[in-house]
């Protein structure tokens, strides 16, 4: 669904605090199409996931459209 595409977690389950903790989102690495951010517990550092970041197409311009 197109609402949930940039949905972003404020909180995850943490296996080792065994309670869900806030965490920090770290850009781990920047591709062509994309970009990698992992998420860390704010209380321990554990890495709880991962989210992919899709970049927008760039749209070159025309041919004769001056642009």
């Amino acid at each position: 669904m197109k609402q949930f595409e940039d949905l972003r977690a404020s909180e995850l389950y943490c296996p080792r605090c065994k309670v869900a903790r806030p965490v920090r989102e770290k850009l781990l690495l920047v591709l062509p199409h994309s970009e990698l951010h992992d998420y860390r517990c704010a209380a321990c550092g554990d890495s709880l996931g991962s989210r992919e970041v899709k970049a927008a197409p760039i749209v070159a311009p025309r041919p004769g459209t001056g642009g």
